[in-house]
């Protein structure tokens, strides 16, 4: 890209510069006379050197601008009085000393050729009609330098502008981000102050009623049942901190998200609560992606935790199905007599179904056509 605005630049710059050769020599020619002498000779010589120049490197302006003032009072003396051979490099000259040019270099070119322009007039036709000197020296001299100099100063503006606003993107964008920082912290102080304390509490008070009730035979259901409470509070107060390190941005402390190499201990957690809870793997297995085996979990969690809470509390059936194309993660349960369906917020089922969502999955559920069951199945192409 770099190289191709280079190369258009050079071929820019060669046109302009022909064409000042063009319309210089072909005034002096057609409009001034003829050159026959060796000093005219000469000097169209010189104007088509200085048309060249153009093309050269924008350091070399200020000598070019000012070889074409001294070439102008040269055409007055060589060619004649009337001889203006040299206005459209003369112009062209000023133009870039005025945009490139900086500082004491750029006035003084721009001086230099001006007051040149006036003693070329001066030469031609001494004080005769001299309000034209003032005239031509604006005309061909200080205009053309003003113009390069409002291009390169407008220019330089507009990059300004653009570096400005680039500026305050990346400001908006840092302020979004610490925004996102901020709120993330202000929820896993929430997470922890709250949530963390009575899961605490559930642990502690489960712990306790564990060591009261050891050895005591007739509570050995009861005494099951608080050892599933405290090792699921436990569970969760890992998981927990967990989300928490990562609300933080911390990453590289937190332990390994559970996949499904850890889905036993979730039909082992509700199995303690009282429902018959199976799984079925058909199909190859084969090596997931982490992020996939991770939202697979979470979905099983998720389908486990709606048998448990919303079904009739006797039994859940899971089915991991490994196809050659495709991964289905399928749940059924029976649903509770006279069950209705909510029309509150499904907070469980849209979690599934973004989850889904993220691997090009879709989710479907709904009970079965006689009511009886409630189906949920996810499909992953793989």
């Amino acid at each position: 890209m770099l190289l191709s605005v280079r190369d258009t630049l050079v071929r820019q710059s060669l046109l302009v510069s022909g064409l000042c050769v063009l319309a210089d020599v072909g005034y002096v020619i057609y409009a001034d006379c003829f050159p026959t002498t060796i000093a005219q000779a000469v000097t169209l010589t010189l104007i088509i050197g200085a048309d060249l120049c153009l093309a050269g490197p924008a350091r070399l302006s200020g000598f070019v601008a000012v070889a074409h003032g001294l070439i102008r009072m040269l055409a007055v003396l060589a060619i004649g009085p009337s001889a203006a051979g040299n206005t459209a490099g003369l112009m062209i000259a000023g133009y870039r000393a005025g945009a490139w040019l900086r500082g004491k270099p750029a006035w003084l070119t721009m001086v230099v050729t001006t007051v040149a322009i006036g003693l070329s007039r001066y030469m031609a036709n001494g004080f005769n009609n001299w309000p034209i000197i003032p005239l031509v020296m604006v005309e061909n001299g200080l205009l053309p330098w003003l113009v390069g100099r409002y291009t390169t100063t407008r220019r330089a503006y507009l990059a300004e502008l653009e570096q400005r606003a680039e500026q305050e993107r990346r400001d908006a964008k840092e302020a979004v981000s610490k925004a996102v920082v901020e709120e993330r912290a202000s929820i896993a102080r929430d997470l922890h102050d709250v949530i963390a304390h009575h899961v605490s509490a559930i642990n502690v008070h489960a712990g306790a009623a564990r060591l009261i009730m050891a050895g005591d035979q007739q509570n050995a259901k009861v005494g099951a049942s608080v050892t599933a409470v405290e090792s699921a509070a436990r569970s969760a107060m890992v998981e927990l901190r967990h989300l928490l390190d990562l609300l933080h941005g911390d990453r590289g402390g937190s332990v390994r998200q559970p996949g499904l190499d850890n889905i036993d201990e979730l039909f082992d957690g509700v199995r303690s609560a009282g429902l018959r809870a199976t799984l079925e793997i058909t199909g190859q297995p084969r090596d997931l992606p982490e992020s996939l085996d991770i939202a697979l979990y979470r979905i099983a969690q998720e389908m486990l935790t709606n048998a448990l809470r919303h079904g009739d509390g006797t039994e859940v059936a899971v089915r991991l199905d490994y196809g050659e194309t495709s991964l289905v993660l399928a749940a059924s349960n029976p649903m509770p007599t006279g069950a209705r369906l909510s029309d509150g917020a499904h907070r469980g089922l849209a979690g599934i179904a973004n989850r889904a969502t993220l691997f090009d999955g879709v989710a479907s559920s709904g009970p079965s056509a006689d009511g009886r069951t409630w189906r949920t199945a996810v499909v992953f192409p793989l």
